[in-house]
């Protein structure tokens, strides 16, 4: 396999991937695999905490590669994504050079040395292969996303002081959504898309018992199938699977190998997070006799 190639198959990918505590099915792994190959980033869709951004962690980790995070959020702009010139130590400058013509004043000025890097252009910048997560990239603005089709498309950003800076290594990009609104078709068009739901009763054990040291296969299971059955309910906010990690590592923490109702309502406040479903799911296990 060439040394630029990270993984000879969907196979590799998994067993990388549960090295670090993270169980990709066979979906992941495959879009994990063509994103190495092909250099193309990975736009991960779903509900919040079933595992998206962990994929990332879990892909840095793996390659051993560091991890580059551009948290998103409404009014992101442009110099908090890519770059800002550094206004103060460029004043300094111009307070020192007064006198000078503004043409070589101005030359002085707009240089690397004033440049403030952001998460995008220092993973463009990386003189080491890096992972760069977009995380959340849903909360972005329509008109913000235009800020990183020129990185997703060619791994390069275009300043107007300094031209064109291309990436030294291709980082490896994923993105995030928790599908709160479309994301831009040419957004989509230029990454491959994988989307992450909620796992089966099955792999969802399996992530407890990789996730939570010394558990016990009876625990893990009765809460993997409690938490299937919970998401099954009208409840406002289903639980994810971070939740039902916490949840999990609770029980342990309380000594409740095997949770009955009391137990399991006792510490609904963990796994929920609204009043109204924490009420509901207990009414109807009291119902149910569950």
């Amino acid at each position: 396999m060439p040394p630029h190639l990270p993984f000879s198959d969907p196979a590799a990918v998994a067993s990388a991937l549960a090295g670090e505590g993270y169980l990709a099915d066979d979906r992941i792994a495959q879009v994990v695999f063509l994103s190495a190959r092909l250099d193309k980033p990975v736009l991960a869709e779903g509900p919040a905490g079933v595992g998206k951004t962990e994929l990332a962690k879990a892909v840095a980790a793996a390659l051993g590669r560091p991890l580059v995070r551009l948290q998103c959020y409404e009014g992101l702009d442009e110099s908090k994504a890519l770059y800002e010139w550094n206004y103060r130590k460029q004043l300094l400058r111009l307070q020192a050079d007064q006198g000078r013509e503004w043409a070589e004043v101005e030359a002085d000025i707009f240089t690397e040395d004033f440049l403030l890097t952001r998460p995008l252009l220092e993973a463009i910048r990386s003189p080491e292969p890096v992972v760069l997560l977009i995380d959340e990239v849903d909360r972005l603005e329509v008109e913000t996303e235009a800020l990183l089709l020129e990185v997703l498309s060619d791994f390069q950003v275009s300043i107007p002081e300094l031209g064109t800076i291309r990436a030294a290594t291709t980082p490896f990009v994923v993105l995030t959504s928790n599908n709160t609104r479309e994301l831009s078709e040419a957004l989509k068009r230029r990454c491959l898309f994988l989307h992450i739901g909620y796992p089966s009763i099955e792999r969802e054990r399996d992530i407890l018992l990789a996730r939570v040291p010394g558990l016990q296969p009876a625990l893990a299971d009765r809460v993997a199938r409690l938490v299937a059955t919970i998401r099954g309910k009208a409840v406002r906010k289903p639980p994810s699977v971070s939740e039902s990690i916490d949840w999990v590592r609770t029980l342990v923490a309380l000594g409740i190998g095997d949770p009955d109702r009391a137990s399991v309502e006792q510490t609904l406040h963990v796994l929920l997070k609204h009043q109204s479903d924490i009420d509901r799911v207990a009414r109807e296990l009291a119902s149910s006799g569950g």
